[in-house]
């Protein structure tokens, strides 16, 4: 599947989760995805513990680059001591 149509599978709405990025037609935040992929759950227990696609998890991932490609956030990387 293509990136194009893989966007398709997000919506943001308004009217649901107060206008966060989410997987088309639930309630399942963008970044909540990419945070358990972050954490290193892997695609099958995303897929299984949230009843998603593949394509739904590729889509989150194809969303977070697009933004990324508009954004870039100053990251302190230094350890705290």
């Amino acid at each position: 599947m293509r990136r194009k149509e893989l966007l398709q599978r997000i919506s943001i709405r308004q009217d649901v989760c107060f206008g966060k990025p989410c997987v088309r037609g639930r309630r399942i935040w963008v970044s909540l995805v990419l945070d358990l992929l972050a954490d290193g759950m892997s695609f099958e227990a995303v897929s299984t513990e949230y009843d998603l696609e593949q394509d739904d998890i590729l889509a989150c991932i194809a969303y977070g680059a697009e933004m990324s490609r508009e954004r870039f956030f100053d990251l302190d990387l230094r350890t705290s001591a």
